[in-house]
């Protein structure tokens, strides 16, 4: 009982912040709105002016509902990363998948090769993105299969995400500066300029995916458990670890395409979320990690926009002064438990 108790006050809370997180990026910006005026506005009491239609549902809006899905999408990944290697200090950014995702990124934004059947420049990059995703991923699993040290296939992840950044370094040597500025802007991470269109296209890859997730949150509690209890319910491993894999490509791919690489998120929701709720059960994991995902990078943007307004930080430096000491903590943590 005090166990159910303890995980309805986890979501109680964590629904609340999201709210609140949400509410602090309508009304916050170099323009402030206030709670007021907002919601008579949406009541329809008051009629919003053509300056705060234009701030809220052309620049807020789409902003925080970017912020949402790319905020889930991350944390989602690391956990389904974290599950598969049964270790909390992977994710897709140091495993190196999102530099491996910015490397065929630039390679679309930087040359002039082009997808001939393919006429949307979105579904181009979010292409070149997965498939770089996938690329590095399998590298990873390949030396996975030969070093059994989890700290030396960490590094082995950071010295692919070198090798990816070193490739993309050598591409903007001899690119046109336009699509140079164009890239740098993209690789510092932002959910600035983030359109409707970017936003439904994520949508119908991120939602359907999550969803699939929590579908799967037997098979994911069953391989927690080990392999061999896992064979022991039914579960194909070879065929498990392949889906583990994808969803979790997919959704890293999804948002280095549309708001670039963004650390650390996908390390440290998955495994905060996992210490405030005490379990390790999927079914409640996976609902909290999607609320908990959210909020940090809705406060993370909020902070981003606003420490030092007018000039905005990249949403990766934030991301980064957060999750960064929260690694250093697992790892020492875990060194002393070894």
């Amino acid at each position: 009982m005090k166990k159910n108790l303890r995980i309805k006050l986890v979501f109680i809370a964590l629904i609340l912040f999201l709210i609140y997180t949400i509410m602090l990026n309508v009304v916050s910006g170099s323009i402030d709105l206030s709670y007021k005026d907002i919601i008579q506005g949406i009541l329809g009491k008051r009629v919003f002016t053509e300056l705060e239609h234009n701030i809220l549902f052309k620049i807020r809006i789409p902003r925080i509902i970017s912020a949402i899905l790319f905020g889930i999408a991350l944390s989602i990944s690391g956990f389904l990363l974290q599950t598969f290697f049964k270790n909390p200090i992977v994710g897709p950014f140091v495993l190196g998948i999102s530099s491996g995702a910015r490397l065929f990124v630039g390679l679309f934004l930087l040359t002039n090769i082009t997808i001939g059947f393919i006429k949307s420049p979105l579904i181009t990059i979010f292409l070149a993105a997965t498939v770089g995703s996938l690329l590095s991923m399998l590298l990873v699993l390949l030396f996975a299969r030969k070093v059994d040290n989890i700290s030396i296939l960490v590094v082995i992840g950071i010295m692919i995400g070198y090798i990816a950044s070193a490739g993309t370094d050598f591409m903007i040597a001899f690119a046109n500066e336009h699509k140079v500025a164009s890239l740098v802007n993209w690789s510092m991470g932002s959910f600035s300029g983030i359109s409707w269109s970017m936003i439904k296209l994520s949508a119908v890859i991120i939602i359907p995916t999550v969803i699939l997730v929590f579908l799967l949150s037997k098979p994911l509690e069953a391989y927690l458990l080990g392999e061999n209890y896992a064979k022991s319910m039914g579960i194909d491993i070879k065929t498990f670890r392949i889906v583990l894999i994808l969803l979790s490509s997919i959704l890293s791919a999804c948002v280095t395409a549309f708001a670039g690489p963004i650390s650390f998120v996908g390390i440290a929701v998955p495994h905060l979320t996992r210490l405030t709720a005490k379990t390790s059960n999927p079914k409640i994991l996976v609902p909290a990690i999607i609320l908990s995902g959210a909020s940090f990078c809705l406060i993370s943007d909020y902070f981003a926009r606003t420490l030092f307004s007018p000039t905005e930080l990249s949403i990766s430096t934030v991301t980064s002064f957060i999750g960064a000491p929260i690694v250093i903590w697992l790892m020492i943590n875990r060194r002393k438990r070894i």
